[in-house]
Order: structure tokens, then C-alpha cells, then sequence
């Protein structure tokens, strides 16, 4: 039984992995495509972010830029937005989606979206779980050898604490894909109603915006894979206890 199992775990895995390498491509492709495609308003990353920031009243959001490509991100933290190097100085398309997203990202923080703060606030469950979930399971297993004739549920217990644990990094990669798709659509609308892409541009936008979102598609995926797969094993293991 538990030969089947992990037979379809990793059965599981490699379509993810497939998933997620078919996701990344599909990424770098339209980006690729529409960093080519000048927009005609001219505007850069950096030029856009700065429009959209002030179009919306906010000026306690500082710009920085980053260097790699598609490393831009928004640091609540720091109230800054680091916009790679490609999307800081680029005047395509590419850059303007990318930069409204991650202007989008700002507005859910300043409107209080949310699957934006529950995602903020699963940060430090996520870190703190990922790092005790595998040794309580460990402890678990121990304690089932060496105590069941005290309380047979004791290891057990303790070893599903470390599997719920583990599973904050899944109800992290649930509640991101709703955050993604929420900035993809406000970035949409910012671009389209600030005039810094027309309304014929916009199609070539959500390709970008829309290819990315695949990306958090397959790291939910995968998250969830892997969570049933420390779910099975420990129950796996607890199985045969009950069966000696």
C-alpha cells in the first residue's frame, strides 16, 4: 500500500514539475514577445509605477530597482517596490504590465484586500511551521516506539501537528494564487484608466499578466502534492502501528 502510494506521489511530482517548467517557459516567452512591443504612450516601467502611484493618491511608496530579470517585487516592509532592471527602464508593454502589478499589489495592502493580509500574516506561520513540521513528525515516530504503552495517541499527535503545520505552506500557495490574480486585474484596469496603454494594448498586457499567473498555479500544485504525500506517510506509518 504505501509502495502504491508513493509510486503516485512521484507520478504526481513529475507532472507537477512538468507543469511548473511548461509555466516558467510560457512566462519568459510572453514576456520575451511584449518586451519588444514598444507601448505608444512611451512611458517606462519606472514612469508607469510612478503614474499609477500618484493617480491613486499614494506617495509613501518608494521605487528601487533590482537587477535578474522578472525579480520585481513589492516589500509592504520596506514601502518600496524594486522593479527589475527590464521592467525599470523599459518602455514595452512587458514593462507596463509589470509594473502595474506590482502597483496592484500596493492597493490591496493600502485597501486592505483580503487574501492579501491573510497571505501577510501567514508569512511567519509558513517559516516557523516549515522548520518544525519535519522534526515533530520525527518526534512523533519516536514517541509511538517508546511510549505507547503509556498513551498510544501521544506520537501520533504530535506527528499530525507536524503534518498541519507543514500544510501552512499550502493554505499559503491557496491563498497567493487569488492575491496574483486580484493584482493581474487591477493592474489591468490601472493601466488601461491612467492612459498608459490604450485599449487595443491591453490583450497583449494580460498575456503577460496571464502567463505569470500559471506560474503560482503550479507552485499551488506542487504545494498540495507534497503536503498529501506528508500526510500519507504519516498516517501510513500509524496504520501499521494499528495493525501490530
Amino acid at each position: 500500500m504505501y509502495f502504491q502510494a508513493y509510486i503516485v506521489f512521484l507520478l504526481a511530482l513529475l507532472a507537477c514539475m512538468a507543469f511548473s517548467m511548461l509555466a516558467g517557459a510560457k512566462v519568459k516567452s510572453a514576456y520575451a514577445a511584449y518586451s519588444r512591443v514598444p507601448s505608444r504612450s512611451g512611458l517606462s516601467g519606472h514612469n508607469t509605477a510612478e503614474r499609477l502611484l500618484r493617480m491613486n493618491g499614494v506617495n509613501d511608496i518608494s521605487l528601487g530597482r533590482v537587477s535578474g530579470e522578472l525579480s520585481d517585487h513589492y516589500n509592504p516592509a520596506q514601502s518600496i517596490v524594486n522593479l527589475s532592471t527590464g521592467t525599470y527602464e523599459g518602455r514595452s508593454i512587458a514593462a507596463a504590465a509589470v509594473a502595474a502589478h506590482e502597483i496592484g499589489h500596493v492597493m490591496q495592502n493600502k485597501e486592505g484586500y483580503g487574501p492579501y493580509r491573510l497571505r501577510t500574516a501567514l508569512v511567519p506561520v509558513v517559516n516557523f511551521g516549515s522548520r518544525l513540521a519535519m522534526p515533530l513528525v520525527l518526534i512523533g515516530i519516536l514517541l509511538d516506539s517508546y511510549v505507547r504503552t503509556a498513551n498510544p495517541d501521544t506520537g501520533f499527535t504530535v506527528a499530525m501537528v507536524g503534518v498541519v503545520l507543514y500544510g501552512g505552506s499550502f493554505l499559503f500557495s491557496l491563498v497567493t494564487l487569488p492575491v496574483e490574480l486580484d493584482a493581474s486585474r487591477r493592474a489591468g484596469n490601472m493601466l488601461v484608466a491612467a492612459g498608459v496603454i490604450a485599449e487595443d494594448e491591453l490583450p497583449a498586457a494580460k498575456k503577460v499578466l496571464s502567463a505569470a499567473a500559471l506560474t503560482y498555479l503550479a507552485s499551488l500544485l506542487t504545494s498540495f502534492v507534497y503536503f498529501l504525500r506528508f500526510l500519507v506517510y504519516v498516517l501510513s506509518v500509524f496504520g501499521k502501528r494499528d495493525r501490530r
